[in-house]
């Protein structure tokens, strides 16, 4: 389990009450070049690489998914076909994973909209290493940018 997320982000909580539609992803970045999905963890290190992509001048759609069942096909499909690309990114490993089937679900809901290949950044397909290997086992902002590049 990756230890570098624990306490890693603080943010004020309301005291309100308040709902999230589960069924309902949220853009929170527009972009016109490639669509990004993410959920969780993610997102944060999906923002930091963005930022290296603004810089190289590409302009990236990210969309937190918030929940992974159900999954928000209409706000993937529209994205996709702003865009024409799409990179998954899960902590979870690459083989038979949620991030498999966001895939699936963009070659069922957009794939004549694509102009290459949609891609994965994700774990690796083996176990966790111990604390000292968590470095290059986790996904960084730097590999998310290259896959964005």
């Amino acid at each position: 389990e990756p230890k570098r997320i624990y306490r890693a982000i603080k943010q004020e909580v309301s005291d309100e009450k308040f709902s999230l539609p589960l069924d309902k992803a949220r853009v929170v970045q527009e972009g016109t070049d490639i669509t990004v999905v993410a959920f969780g963890a993610m997102i944060r290190e999906c923002q930091k690489a963005i930022k290296m992509a603004q810089e190289a001048g590409i302009s990236v759609e990210l969309i937190d998914l918030r929940s992974i069942y159900p999954i928000d096909r209409e706000t993937i499909r529209n994205s996709v076909r702003k865009t024409g690309r799409v990179i998954v990114v899960a902590e979870a490993n690459e083989s038979f994973s949620v991030g498999s089937e966001l895939i699936a679900v963009v070659n069922e809901e957009a794939f004549l909209y694509l102009e290459a290949p949609p891609r994965r950044v994700m774990g690796f397909d083996t176990v966790v290493p111990l604390a000292q290997g968590e470095k290059y086992f986790i996904i960084s902002p730097e590999r998310i940018f290259y896959e964005i590049e």
